[in-house]
């Protein structure tokens, strides 16, 4: 495999719960921004993690630097790949120190990085608290700066979020999004993000997956070029204006009240 395809997903099916998904044919390369995109339980998060090697295919291959990713050594996978899953649930009153440090296991120098994390995360004024007292967009800062953590001394690794900013405030939004953008850049990581706000990923991306009942539907370029596809995808009709800054103004319509 080419060294610059860091993930491959080669004609990948799963079945599961009576569904099956895929199959899926993808390459994801180091620096890459991509944004899942699809209408609620259309797959998405099932495709992220066949991608983070937590579910393996039923047929067909999921690589990451060539190798199949479910069956590699835990620790060699945690080295390589970070996930943000969508909940956010501990059971135990953890320090926040403590559940940031956890991205560090693989290592064994759980501290080091802990602090820069939280604030890259914008929560560094959450150190001492309880995780289980944080309300839901402070754990979801805490669960950020986690995965940040894990691949904060890593090259070309691979960074899987799952609906990262969907319990925060639109100004927490567009810093975290930065944030994210910054640190992978810096890094040559490449992110993969499930979102459910089309604008965000026109902003903040370079390319779309689109998902609808288990099957990937289009693999577009982060554009104007992609709002066809969109529209289809979601049964909206959608205008979208360039800002002065580069990024895009979205609105959108039903498409029964557009017409």
């Amino acid at each position: 495999m080419s060294a610059h395809h860091m993930l491959l997903l080669d004609d990948a099916t799963l079945a599961r719960h009576g569904q099956r998904f895929g199959a899926f044919d993808l390459r994801v390369d180091p620096g890459e921004r991509v944004a899942l995109l699809g209408p609620s339980g259309a797959g998405k998060s099932t495709l992220l993690r066949l991608m983070s090697g937590d579910i393996a295919p039923s047929t067909g291959r999921v690589l990451l630097d060539g190798q199949p990713i479910a069956a590699m050594d835990p620790l060699q996978r945690a080295r390589r790949r970070a996930v943000l899953p969508q909940s956010h649930q501990i059971a135990f009153g953890l320090p926040v120190e403590l559940v940031v440090s956890m991205g560090r296991w693989a290592r064994g120098d759980e501290d080091r990085w802990t602090p820069q994390a939280l604030a890259w995360a914008s929560a560094g004024h959450l150190l001492g608290r309880r995780y289980d007292q944080l309300s839901g967009g402070e754990q979801a800062r805490v669960q950020l700066a986690r995965v940040l953590v894990q691949l904060a001394d890593v090259e070309r690794g691979l960074l899987l979020v799952d609906e990262p900013l969907a319990s925060l405030d639109p100004g927490l939004q567009l810093e975290l999004l930065d944030t994210l953008t910054r640190f992978c850049r810096a890094r040559g990581h490449a992110l993969v993000a499930v979102l459910h706000d089309i604008q965000q990923a026109l902003n903040g991306f370079e390319r779309l997956l689109l998902v609808r009942r288990g099957q990937l539907l289009a693999d577009v370029s982060a554009d104007a070029a992609a709002l066809p596809a969109l529209e289809t995808l979601f049964g909206l009709r959608l205008q979208a204006l360039q800002a002065t800054d580069g990024g895009w103004a979205l609105s959108a319509r039903r498409l029964e009240r557009a017409a």
